[in-house]
Order: C-alpha cells, then sequence, then structure tokens
C-alpha cells in the first residue's frame, strides 16, 4: 500500500469510528458530485437542493454538508434553528457562484433602472439560480424575485414572466439561454450582461428590447463539453444518445438527444434500455457512478477529458474526519451561518420556487 492510501485509509477509519460514535446526532449530505471516498459515508446523496431539503427534515443537530459553500448556505436557510450546518472545507466554493457578487448586481440593477426610466422593479423579475450565494438569494428575495434550480427553471422563468415583462437571470447565462430558448424566445431577445463593462457592455435599446438579461456567469466543468465531441461519439458509435446537463452551452445542448437536470439525467438512464449506449454531458463522479450502477447498458463520459468539481473535490475523507473529530470533542469547526437578515429574504425566495407548480 502507498503511503498516500495508507493516510487516505487512515481518514476512513477515522470517520468510520467517529460516525460510531457520534450516532444519530449526525446527518451527512453528500453531492452526486461527490467523490466516492465521502459518498461511501453519505446518509443522502442528491442535488443541492434536494439535499438542503433533507436537511431540514432531519432530527439531527448536525448537518454535514459534502458539496461546496452555497449549498451548505441554502441547508442552513432552510433549517431549524437549532441545527448546526458544517462544510468539511471551507476552500470548497463554486467559480460560478463566484463570478456574480452582490455589489455587482446590486450596480447592476441601478444600471437597469437608468436604462427603464428610473423602473427597474417595475420591468424586471430577479431569478437567481440555486447555484448562488446566500446573499444573491436574499436580493431576489427582496426585489420580488425568486431562486430556480436547473429541473425547474422552465416553470420558475413562466412565473417571472407572469409578474414582469423581463428577467434578469444570474449567474449562469447557459442555463438561463437553454430555458428561453425551449420557451420559443428568440435569441434577439436575450443580451449577455457583463459586470466588468459600463452598463454591462449593452445599450439602452438593447436593454429596453431584451426580455431576458443574461449574467456573464458559467459552470467551468459543463464548459468543457464541446459539440465537435458529439459529433466524434455519434460517428464512432452510431446510434448512441448523448445526455447533457442545461449548464452546457447551447450549442452542445442543440446537439444532444436530452437536455436535463443531475436527476433528470440519473432518471434517463434508470429508465433507458439494457444495451443502449450514452454520452453523458455532466461531472465525471456522477457518470462513473452511473456506469458502475447500470452495467447493462454502456456509458462513456461525453469529453476525452477528466470533467471534475474540483471545489467539490476539496472535500476528502480527511476533511470529514476532522469536522467529525471536532465534534466528539465538543466543538464545532467550519459552521456556516447565514445572518438572520440574509436568512430571512433569502427564504422568502426560496419559499416563492417552492409555490410555483412543477
Amino acid at each position: 500500500m502507498t503511503e498516500p492510501d495508507s493516510v487516505e485509509q487512515a481518514a476512513v477509519e477515522r470517520v468510520r469510528a467517529a460516525r460510531a460514535w457520534l450516532g444519530d446526532q449526525v446527518v451527512i449530505l453528500g453531492h452526486h458530485y461527490q467523490r466516492d471516498g465521502v459518498i461511501q459515508f453519505a446518509d443522502y446523496v442528491g442535488d443541492s437542493f434536494e439535499l438542503s431539503r433533507e436537511a431540514a427534515k432531519a432530527a439531527a443537530k448536525y448537518i454535514v454538508f459534502a458539496g461546496v459553500h452555497f449549498m451548505a448556505e441554502s441547508a442552513a436557510i432552510l433549517g431549524r434553528d437549532d441545527q448546526v450546518v458544517i462544510l468539511p472545507d471551507l476552500q470548497a466554493g463554486c467559480g460560478m457562484a463566484d463570478m456574480a457578487a452582490l455589489d455587482q448586481v446590486f450596480t447592476a440593477w441601478d444600471e437597469l433602472s437608468e436604462a427603464l426610466d428610473g423602473h427597474a422593479a417595475r420591468y424586471i423579475t430577479p431569478v437567481t439560480y440555486m447555484n448562488s450565494a446566500a446573499n444573491l438569494k436574499a436580493f431576489v428575495g427582496v426585489h420580488d424575485g425568486v431562486v430556480c434550480t436547473s429541473s425547474n427553471a422552465r416553470g420558475v422563468l413562466e412565473w417571472a414572466f407572469g409578474q414582469r415583462e423581463k428577467v434578469f437571470f444570474f449567474p449562469d447565462q447557459h442555463l438561463g439561454r437553454n430555458t428561453g430558448r425551449a420557451m420559443g424566445l428568440p435569441l434577439e431577445q436575450v443580451v449577455v450582461w457583463d459586470p466588468f463593462q459600463p452598463r454591462g457592455g449593452l445599450t439602452t435599446e438593447q436593454i429596453r428590447d431584451a426580455r431576458v438579461i443574461l449574467w456573464r456567469g458559467h459552470c467551468s466543468v459543463h464548459m468543457q463539453f464541446q459539440p465537435r465531441q458529439i459529433d466524434l461519439w455519434r460517428e464512432r458509435e452510431p446510434g448512441i444518445k448523448v445526455i447533457v446537463h442545461p449548464e452546457c452551452t447551447m450549442e452542445v445542448v442543440d446537439k444532444a438527444d436530452y437536455s436535463g437536470s443531475t436527476a433528470q439525467i440519473i432518471k434517463v438512464i434508470e429508465a433507458a434500455a439494457p444495451g443502449s449506449q450514452w454520452a453523458i454531458g455532466t461531472e465525471m463522479h456522477l457518470v462513473n457512478r452511473l456506469k458502475a450502477g447500470h452495467p447493462d447498458k454502456v456509458i462513456h463520459l461525453l469529453s476525452p477529458f477528466p470533467c471534475v468539481c474540483s471545489t467539490m473535490y476539496r472535500i476528502s475523507p480527511a476533511a470529514l474526519a476532522h469536522v467529525l473529530d471536532a465534534l466528539i470533542e465538543g466543538r464545532v469547526v467550519n459552521q456556516i451561518i447565514v445572518p438572520d437578515d440574509v436568512r430571512c429574504d433569502a427564504k422568502r425566495a426560496l419559499d416563492r420556487m417552492l409555490a410555483i407548480p412543477r
């Protein structure tokens, strides 16, 4: 056994011992993109919002979220006052979520108001993707907006257009564009706001004519999938089906046979006929887990290169052991706390989302 393997095995044993000692005081949540060495300890495996709701229902006092920062924040927002949410590594962030900062969004809102005769609130419904910081969820809560996930984005946008004529969608431009296209919106009515350009790089006329104003943000994992990869798989394996996440570019989504959220990808693969062949455009750990769980199907990662969520990968068995050992000692480390005012406003936006029929 090599030394790195020995270190990891020692951490695994520490986690096992800590789980046995802590019992039902702790629930561990594992995101679909998490590595197997951590997933093996998860009480629940799912996407970010599904896991946050499980946390809120759990009897456990301590919620250890093996995901990234915005996910742990969502668990803190939805959880009970007596629950403590812990992120095993505080450096486990989300590049997409970091692409939209609150001060940038405030500036954009003010500049959009200037272009709309001082009345952004009259014309625009702000929508933030679940993959965003708690303070952005609070922003949309205050401004009569809503949160969306990749699985309910269309229903949320339909609701948003029922409130006002325009939608300001952040931080992922590709989910917003792909959803708008699926709803039949012409591309000329969809514009991109660049936070590093004056007035987002848009003219007053473009802002006034737009139905959807997208933030210039993206997921670094899903940007690795390219249209040519789909062509190559179809040349190599005639009859193969391609399914991708809607965080991929419009060109990739248009070429694929299906697109859908993480949960939807899993459902499609589970329901697929034995012997069917699939190329999947999403994070590698989930694809590998689907491949292992469905040996009756031929499953490939769409890209020839590893597509790993590097920030999620910061959560390791050693990091998990560290926070659990601290609980045994009576200490809480790496707690995620959302200020009460932010939590209240963010929950308002999440509650609006939950009230929208799916």
